[in-house]
């Protein structure tokens, strides 16, 4: 694929869902972490719809650290494997406060030492709560970047890496958006409607199986 058939599908993209992202509700980056985090397997509505009282109770990385794990569990208890997920809270607010000063740290190495923290979660954390260009690959994103042709991978990784070398830098923050809203809508993982799919022309999927 040439790159203005990459950027004409980007052009596209963006006209059609917009790249803007609100991100989570917080009052502290410590709390933006922690949405994300919590966000793994969950919709963004329930997490949403959490975040309020959660922050309300815990304004401080050591509110939570010093918290009873059932109190924190009884605030996400509406959000997917949240007995793990409170588990991950707990340790990860704990790393904060004795070992980063209550402070989030801004590297990936960092972000990743923490509880509950892998690359995906650091990725999002550092482009929308840092700005730093930074690709965020979810299950989405690896799929419709396969599908496509910008990418030939099997793991998020590989596609990661393999995006970097695809698209231009100031793309890197928003094609995770982007291609979760058009993997939602169009290029599902079951029966995607290629048929209503503006760029098909471009996928090397839909050549592949029309």
């Amino acid at each position: 694929m040439t790159k203005t058939e990459v950027q004409m599908i980007l052009d596209w993209l963006v006209d059609t869902y917009g790249a803007q992202n609100s991100g989570f509700h917080h009052n502290h980056p410590w709390q933006h972490l922690i949405a994300i985090m919590l966000s793994a397997q969950s919709t963004d509505k329930q997490v949403d719809a959490v975040l309020p009282a959660l922050y309300q109770r815990f304004d401080t990385v050591e509110d939570v650290a010093e918290a009873d794990l059932e109190e924190i569990e009884s605030y996400i208890r509406s959000i997917g494997i949240y007995k793990n997920k409170a588990k991950n809270m707990k340790k990860c607010c704990i790393q904060l406060a004795q070992d980063f000063h209550g402070i989030v740290p801004s590297t990936r190495e960092e972000l990743m030492s923490l509880a509950g923290i892998g690359r995906k979660t650091a990725n999002l954390y550092m482009a929308n709560e840092l700005g730093m260009p930074e690709i965020t690959v979810d299950t989405h994103v690896h799929r419709v970047s396969n599908r496509l042709g910008w990418v030939d991978s099997k793991n998020v990784l590989g596609t990661e890496k393999q995006l970097r070398m695809v698209l231009p830098k100031e793309y890197w923050i928003p094609i995770n958006i982007l291609l979760i809203r058009h993997g939602r809508a169009v290029c599902t993982s079951r029966s995607p409607k290629c048929e209503k799919c503006q760029i098909s022309k471009f996928c090397k999927y839909y050549q592949k199986n029309s």
